[in-house]
């Protein structure tokens, strides 16, 4: 009986180490959004289908610095016509510890964090004009590991469009699901070898 406690207390200690060794100094992040629905702030709620690859590299413990690309499919329910989006950027990410300013983790294999992006982006309406302009978001999300090094995540964000020229502001509040996936310093080294 004591060999089992004894386990348990080193699997749960070795979890806890693991799961707070993805996102450490010197890690890299990959990842993307594959889902996401839209609550328009301005042009009404709709669905949309996009990709959005990310890529961040752990400057500090629990911080990640990358960069995003955005590429889209909307629909708007009140029956504007199609649309398609497309932005590239600066993204920043943030992981909340456990405790840290009220915010519990709310299930053992998880890490609630802030994400917050920068960038040009624009969209491409159909049979009418297109803009670029500054693309821009903020939004809480929770990973959830299903592995050491894979984690699912939910995103809401706030994002806005910024037009140059003559549209102005375009907003709405997205919910995104996807995945990342944690490499360690030694095995991204290793990947880039590989790949050369």
């Amino acid at each position: 009986m004591k060999k089992l406690i004894l386990t348990g207390i080193l699997a749960v200690a070795g979890l806890a180490t693991t799961m707070n060794a993805q996102i450490q100094k010197g890690n890299w992040l990959v990842g993307s959004s594959l889902i996401s629905s839209n609550f328009g702030l301005n042009t009404g709620g709709g669905y949309n289908i996009a990709i959005q690859p990310k890529g961040a590299y752990f400057i500090e413990d629990n911080m990640a610095l990358g960069g995003y690309v955005d590429l889209g499919f909307n629909k708007v329910t009140n029956g504007s016509p199609t649309e398609f989006t497309y932005g590239v950027g600066a993204l920043g990410r943030y992981y909340l510890s456990p405790g840290e300013k009220g915010v519990d983790n709310l299930l053992n294999h998880g890490r609630w964090f802030l994400e917050g992006n920068v960038g040009i982006g624009g969209r491409s309406v159909e049979n009418a004009d297109s803009t670029t302009g500054l693309d821009f978001g903020a939004g809480p999300g929770y990973s959830y590991f299903i592995t050491p090094n894979i984690g699912l995540e939910g995103l809401v964000k706030y994002r806005g469009r910024a037009g140059f020229g003559s549209e102005g502001l375009n907003s709405n509040i997205s919910f995104n699901l996807g995945f990342s996936i944690y490499i360690p310093t030694s095995k991204a080294k290793e990947v880039a070898s590989d790949v050369r």
